[in-house]
C-alpha cells in the first residue's frame, strides 16, 4: 500500500469511529487514487512534490489558487501530501494560504487535522493565519486538533494566535471538545492543559450550561478533572 494510500486509510478510519460514537466526522478528504491519477497540471506537481514542474508552471502563467473539482488548490493538495518542499515553494509564489476548499477547510486546518507539525510550521512561517473560521462546523483549526487530542498542534496554534475561546455552531469551545471527543487519556488531557495553561475561559458552557469540568466529571475523566479542578495561576 502507497503512502498515501496509507494515510487514507487511516483517515477513514478515524471517520469510522468518530460517526460510530456519534461525533462529527473529520471532513478534511485527501484525493482518492482515481482522484490523483486524474489530477494535472500545478495540481498534479503540487501532490507529487514536483518542484521544477512547479517552477515551470508558475513561470508560464500557471493560476497558483487554480482550483480542482472538489475546491482544492495546489497548496491544499501539498498540504494533504505532507510536500513541505512544495507548500514553501507555492508560499514563496504568492500562493494564498487562507483559501477554503469546498469543505470550507483551509490548509491550516489540514494539516492540524493531519497532526502534521512540520508542514503546520511551514505554513505558519510563509504567512498562513491560525483564527481563520472553517468547516461546515464554523470551528478553527484549534478546535479541530483539540478534538482529536492532537497537542503538539494545539500548542502551535496557540502560539500563533489561535482564538481559545471560539464557540463553533455546536456551541462547542476547544476545551470543551477535548473533553467532549476526547478519550480522557494523556494526548486530550495535554491538549486541555496547553489550553488551561494559555488562559482558555473555562467558565463557558455547552448549550445545556455545562461547563468542561462538569463534561469531565460526568464522563470519569479523572485527570482532566484534576487539571480542571486546580487554582488558575493569576
Amino acid at each position: 500500500m502507497g503512502r498515501h494510500a496509507t494515510r487514507r486509510t487511516l483517515l477513514l478510519a478515524l471517520i469510522a469511529g468518530a460517526a460510530a460514537c456519534g461525533e462529527p466526522a473529520a471532513a478534511q478528504t485527501p484525493p482518492t487514487d482515481a482522484e490523483a491519477r486524474a489530477l494535472a497540471g500545478l495540481h498534479a506537481a503540487a501532490w507529487r512534490g514536483d518542484l521544477a514542474r512547479i517552477r515551470t508552471l508558475l513561470q508560464s502563467g500557471a493560476d497558483a489558487d487554480a482550483r480542482d473539482a472538489q475546491g482544492r488548490t495546489p497548496l491544499h493538495l501539498a498540504t494533504h501530501a505532507r510536500q513541505r518542499a512544495a507548500v514553501r515553494l507555492l508560499l514563496q509564489k504568492g500562493a494564498q494560504p487562507g483559501l477554503l476548499d469546498a469543505e470550507r477547510y483551509d490548509a491550516v486546518t489540514i494539516a492540524a487535522v493531519a497532526d502534521d507539525t512540520g508542514t503546520l510550521a511551514d505554513l505558519l512561517a510563509g504567512g498562513a493565519r491560525a483564527d481563520l473560521v472553517t468547516s461546515r462546523y464554523d470551528g478553527t483549526a484549534l478546535i479541530a486538533a483539540a478534538h482529536l487530542g492532537h497537542d503538539g498542534v494545539v500548542r502551535q496554534l496557540i502560539a500563533a494566535g489561535a482564538p481559545l475561546d471560539h464557540v463553533n455552531n455546536l456551541h462547542w469551545t476547544a476545551a470543551i471538545e477535548a473533553v467532549v471527543l476526547g478519550d480522557g487519556g494523556p494526548r486530550h488531557q495535554h491538549t486541555l492543559a496547553a489550553l488551561v495553561e494559555a488562559g482558555a475561559d473555562l467558565r463557558l458552557a455547552d448549550r445545556q450550561g455545562r461547563t468542561p469540568l462538569q463534561l469531565a466529571q460526568a464522563r470519569g475523566y479523572t485527570g482532566m478533572v484534576a487539571l480542571l479542578s486546580a487554582p488558575r495561576r493569576p
